[in-house]
């Protein structure tokens, strides 16, 4: 069987408590009243210590509510609070690990597809073709409109629903089309789809799709046009070559019979594609390759070659938010030299190819290249790239300034609690100087490297301070009146009431020192480590 994942709050609710994750439920009883007597907040009448009480209580409630259910605590067990957060309610027969397991894992696979199922997703482009000659000649500046718009909307789990339209405006003429297409999962390895399209080329189809193997895939279709009863049959082979290589073939038979053959390279840095097509009517290939310089900016360089095209195309873009994305890209071909604009936001496309001339006069084709790829870089160079560096400055600033705040208030309620527990804590470490038993005089939790430092110094200093905190009292309640202190294994250290964490993220030491029938000791323990005193290897 495998092993049961940790949760990933470090089993915060037992350092709450004191325990251990096999403590008893009598245990977990006991431990509930001490804590409870010391934070309950009736003892308190100054209104600040009331509320810290108040506050602290409530937590060691919550964990015992949770540690004292069998059920909930074999939940938090085996998933810490996500589990529990989760909504999984269990029956009185759920009582095994497994189960609990298998209920867990169905309840979140029954909100995924629920995310999935009232989650509907719609793409869209519009395209606005300016044209200069046409301009120039007395005519609008406007070459043509077209928009396409797509949603797409699971209608059970096993079906989707995708409806989208497109219309196309050009000088006096125009078109437009409907299609509507239903999805059907007959698998985890294939679907069927069911197409009609309404319009200037109105068809119905059929369409499979089908993992044959780990790295293959195959899809299959059918579609007849209703204007002249014409039949395509298609079908397609994709193989995975490598972890970012794709390769694929199509075959298609019907009035525009063609094949084509093409293949896809994508990593981190760079993607590349490229595609050959033959068919009776033409012949054609394309490639392209884009450039991620950054996780921001990105540089593409396109060609097409032909029966009905021949053009050239490079570019750039930059991604200006966390969906949006703009681009620019200089094309030459055979219908002349064009700048073309893109913005990408969510799904949606705006698309502005301007048409500035189909003459080839060499200085004009150099010029509308080496212009606006001028201006950028200087732009980029003395705007753009200063106004990022200062945004993210300013950013790592104020997420900084925010942790810094947390920390501080996080330090202030660790003090606070402290101040709660600090006359029971003094009182046990008084009847424990009497017996000439276990008494913490020193010790400090934080990061890892400044507890070595201090534990060589007399006094700590500011720069060790903001990462270290004095947990002498803490430690002192927590001494039995056996004269014995044990922290738990596997039980992060930043949870026990009167801790917390000044340095996340960084190795964190627990260093003690203490006395025991006179004798001197000193120990360290790591964060999640168990730690049990007194014992004579400690003796210094």
């Amino acid at each position: 069987m495998a092993p049961e994942p940790e949760p990933e709050d470090g089993r915060e609710l037992y350092a709450l408590l004191h325990l251990s994750p096999e403590s008893s439920d009598e245990e977990i009883r006991r431990a509930y009243r001490q804590f409870a007597q010391i934070y309950h907040p009736d003892k308190y009448q100054d209104p600040q210590m009331k509320d810290v009480a108040t506050e602290n209580f409530q937590r060691i409630r919550d964990a015992y509510e949770i540690l004292s259910d069998e059920n909930k605590r074999q939940i938090y067990d085996i998933y810490g609070m996500e589990g529990l957060n989760s909504g999984l309610e269990l029956g009185p027969k759920l009582n095994k690990p497994e189960e609990i397991k298998r209920q867990l894992e169905e309840l979140r696979r029954r909100k995924e597809e629920e995310k999935v199922f009232f989650h509907a997703r719609s793409t869209g482009s519009i395209l606005a073709n300016i044209s200069l000659p046409q301009y120039l000649d007395g005519d609008g500046v406007m070459g043509g409109m077209g928009m396409s718009s797509e949603i797409e909307l699971p209608v059970s789990k096993q079906n989707t629903v995708t409806v989208g339209g497109n219309l196309v405006v050009n000088g006096t003429n125009g078109s437009g089309a409907a299609t509507a297409v239903l999805r059907h999962q007959l698998s985890s390895a294939s679907s069927i789809d069911f197409m009609a399209t309404a319009g200037l080329r109105s068809l119905i189809g059929v369409q499979t799709f089908r993992q044959i193997s780990p790295n293959s895939t195959a899809t299959s279709g059918l579609a007849l046009s209703l204007r002249d009863g014409s039949v395509n049959l298609s079908n397609g082979w994709t193989r995975q070559l490598s972890e970012d290589t794709v390769a694929n073939i199509q075959l298609v038979l019907g009035t525009e019979s063609n094949i084509s053959v093409g293949w896809q390279k994508k990593d981190e840095k760079r993607s590349a594609a490229g595609e050959i097509k033959f068919g009776t009517n033409s012949f054609g290939a394309s490639a392209h390759y884009t450039h991620r310089f950054s996780s921001k900016s990105h540089g593409r360089v396109a060609g097409r070659v032909g029966s009905t095209a021949l053009d050239f195309e490079i570019g750039g873009g930059r991604r200006i938010s966390e969906f949006s994305t703009v681009r620019m890209l200089y094309n030459i071909g055979i219908q002349g030299v064009t700048w073309r604009f893109e913005l990408n936001r969510a799904g949606q496309k705006l698309v502005i190819p301007v048409l500035l001339s189909t003459d080839f006069n060499a200085l004009f084709v150099t010029g509308a290249f080496a212009i606006p790829s001028t201006l950028y870089f200087l732009l980029q160079t003395y705007l753009v790239k200063p106004y990022y560096l200062r945004r993210e400055k300013q950013k790592t600033l104020e997420k900084m300034d925010s942790l810094s705040t947390q920390l501080t208030e996080a330090r202030q309620a660790a003090k606070k609690s402290q101040r709660l527990l600090e006359p029971v804590s003094n009182r046990k470490k008084n009847k424990q100087q009497e017996s000439d038993g276990l008494v913490i005089t020193k010790a400090l939790y934080g990061n890892h490297k400044k507890i070595k430092e201090s534990s060589q110094l007399s006094e700590i200093d500011d720069n060790v301070a903001s990462q270290v905190l004095d947990v002498t009292i803490p430690l002192n309640f927590l001494v039995t009146e056996a004269g014995q202190l044990k922290l738990h294994e596997g039980i992060k250290k930043s949870g026990i009431m009167g801790f917390y964490d000044p340095c996340p993220g960084d190795p964190k030491l627990l260093l003690v020192e203490y006395l025991f029938h006179g004798q001197q000791y000193k120990v360290m323990a790591d964060d999640y480590g168990a730690l049990s005193i007194p014992q004579d290897i400690h003796q210094i």
